[in-house]
């Protein structure tokens, strides 16, 4: 990534920050998708966006053969699940939201009125002790917004099914990391923006029709990439999403392996991955000199990959992965280099593939 400005005066960095710091749960991405088919247009020929909100930028529109890079926008939040008579407010995860991190973080209520300042209260120290020690669960933790009934809460505009998101913004940490809500897997939609970005600005031809994809949905259960990739039909995918790096304390290597922060993409290992793709992405890294880690994968990766490689007929997939710190919180953290050489990795391996290229195992 460069932070100088380009032919299109777009800056990487700007956008980065916008998009990020936008909220696009999941089931609401509209926004965020805006901003980013905004910043790809550039770069791109033509594109769609589907029903539920996933948007396909696409160079050589004509081409048989399609290639997609694909990462997904939404992110974990709530929903307002129950108002109690005294205004407190109780919710259900939409995605896998951490219900421990949850206490004392301030949130954004999206209303059809506007947002509506909110925290998560929790009982203080002092009314603890001596006591039972509660821990949160997702029957206890709830929201406060100032309110002291059911209807003052509903003249806000919050109901029953308003979206619930942290407020915390990205944030540049010992200009090392980028740290902060909603990289899992923004981030990855940043990725495959630069990629493209990159395409045009060095004028390279493709010899097939690149499907740049941004999914909704992915958080549960990887439904916006199921969606899209019966109306792509591609050839070929190669899916970003966010691991788990493993060395911050708790975190238990024989059960998680030893990934890093710093050490360079994920390639991942397993049923979903075609083999073949995978060893024209490592040929890749090793000739271009970039640093990876392996990882593998007991059945199913969990991220888009699946999708794609289990769609009718068959894709052939790979999953490239971003290490990262403390997935699932408002902290989560990737290195800069890492990203950078997702983008180097992905933006190298598309010259690689032909047109027409047959990654069969057996022909």
């Amino acid at each position: 990534m460069t932070n100088k400005k380009t032919n299109d005066n777009n800056k990487p960095i700007d956008f980065l920050n916008e998009y990020i710091n936008n909220p696009s749960p999941t089931g609401f991405e509209s926004k965020g998708q805006k901003i980013w088919l905004n910043y790809i247009k550039p770069y791109i020929d033509d594109y769609y966006v589907d029903t539920y909100g996933t948007v396909v930028g696409i160079v050589n529109p004509n081409a048989k053969y399609k290639v997609v890079i694909e990462a997904h926008a939404d992110e974990i939040s709530w929903f307002v699940h129950y108002i109690t008579k005294d205004g407190f407010i109780y919710l259900r995860r939409n995605g896998g939201s951490d219900h421990q991190i949850a206490p004392s973080k301030r949130v954004n209520i999206h209303t059809d009125k506007g947002t509506v300042d909110a925290v998560f209260g929790w009982p203080a120290i002092h009314t603890r002790h001596g006591g039972e020690e509660k821990s949160p669960k997702i029957d206890n933790i709830f929201l406060d917004c100032g309110c002291t009934s059911k209807k003052e809460v509903e003249k806000l505009g919050v109901h029953v099914g308003c979206v619930v998101t942290y407020k915390d913004e990205l944030m540049i940490l010992n200009n090392n990391y980028y740290v902060g809500r909603a990289l899992d897997n923004r981030i990855g939609g940043f990725i495959i923006a630069e990629v493209a970005r990159l395409l045009k600005k060095n004028k390279k031809k493709l010899p097939f029709g690149l499907y740049i994809t941004n999914s909704v949905q992915e958080e549960v259960g990887l439904r916006g990439a199921q969606m899209i990739t019966e109306k792509i039909k591609p050839n070929v995918a190669i899916v970003t999403d966010v691991c788990h790096d493993t060395q911050t304390p708790m975190i238990n290597k024989i059960k998680q392996g030893d990934l890093f922060c710093g050490k360079g993409p994920v390639l991942t290992y397993g049923p979903a991955v075609q083999n073949n793709l995978l060893n024209l992405i490592i040929e890749t890294a090793n000739k271009n000199k970039i640093p990876f880690q392996r990882a593998a994968a007991s059945r199913a990766t969990g991220t888009d990959t699946d999708a794609f490689a289990y769609s009718t007929g068959g894709v052939a997939s790979a999953l490239i992965s971003l290490p990262l710190r403390y997935m699932h919180t408002t902290v989560e953290s990737v290195h800069k280099d890492d990203v950078e050489n997702v983008i180097k990795l992905i933006y190298n391996a598309l010259l690689k593939i032909k047109d027409g290229h047959d990654f069969r195992y057996i022909k």
